[in-house]
């Protein structure tokens, strides 16, 4: 009788109490490359990084499960998540995960590259994976906007489920430095889509050749001078140089002294003249007396 009384009573107690609501399953979140919220989010697997401690601050100390980040009922995209709110999907739970940060954990990749995507099913949904990537220039010091991501580049219906992973790839643009893989998985099977940001880094922009300084003005100058043509150029051929004509020599000599020159010249004449007479005239003279000499012997 005591039993039937005390199981009565529990269940008039247990019927008394409201039934606690279930925790709703979780789905899916991109892995490869690494989403903010497979890396930060509950069960994340790397909550010790700064821009995920920076996440879990911004969120009152809890972020919500890595794969639950989803909404249900969207007809538009753009008019239900806001901008600055993407990474989050505008739930208060994940809003840390649209902190403005260069340092999220991320995934290096090149232009033109083959991306893989690898994205984990919890719980298998058929749907369609819309793929986006920031626009070049993008600034990821500010909160991510839909003007940032454009088209998308891949729409996949239905990838297929293997080892617990959706596989996809998408053939990524020409890009420099960080930006922002942006993945919508809109669910056929059930009401809700999910949305994930996956932090990709390119290679940085080349760094243009450096220009060499200019040569001081008084070096061009003397380059100019050193390397300019002989002659000015002209459609007429070239003339060779004048040669050089050797310097005037005078013929003539001073007035005076050509005066008294003449005048010496003029007595020595006469003096060697009457030399020669004096001489003549003793020749003949000795030749008369050896005459003389002779007619007398």
């Amino acid at each position: 009788m005591l039993v039937r009384r005390l199981a009565a009573a529990g269940l008039l107690a247990a019927t008394a109490v409201p039934a606690l609501p279930v925790p709703a399953m979780a789905h899916g979140a991109p892995m490869t490359p690494i989403s903010r919220s497979a890396a930060c989010g509950g069960n994340g697997t790397q909550r010790g990084a700064a821009a995920c401690k920076a996440a879990l601050k911004a969120t009152d100390g809890f972020l919500g499960a890595y794969d639950n980040l989803r909404l249900a009922n969207v007809k538009d995209d753009r008019a239900r998540v806001p901008d600055g709110k993407l990474c989050s999907a505008g739930i208060d739970l994940y809003r840390g995960l649209d902190l403005a940060r260069d340092d999220f954990p991320s995934t290096k990749v090149q232009s033109g590259q083959k991306l893989r995507i690898s994205y984990r099913g919890t719980i298998p949904h058929q749907g369609s994976f819309r793929l986006y990537l920031t626009r070049a220039g993008y600034d990821p010091a500010k909160k991510l906007t839909w003007d940032d991501l454009g088209s998308p580049l891949a729409d996949i219906k239905d990838p297929p489920l293997t080892d617990g992973a959706y596989r996809m790839r998408v053939t990524l643009p020409k890009r420099t430095g960080r930006h922002i893989l942006y993945v919508v998985w809109e669910t056929s099977n059930t009401p809700d889509t999910y949305y994930s940001c996956s932090d990709l880094v390119f290679p940085a922009a080349a760094a243009a050749p450096s220009t060499p300084a200019a040569p001081p003005a008084t070096r061009k100058a003397a380059v100019a001078r050193t390397t300019a043509p002989a002659t000015p150029a002209s459609s007429a051929p070239a003339q060779p140089p004048a040669r050089a004509e050797p310097p005037a020599t005078i013929d003539a000599e001073p007035a005076a002294a050509a005066g008294t020159g003449n005048g010496m010249v003029g007595f020595g004449h006469w003096l060697i003249g009457g030399a020669i007479v004096v001489a003549l005239l003793a020749a003949a003279g000795a030749g008369v007396t050896r005459l003389r000499r002779r007619k007398t012997h």
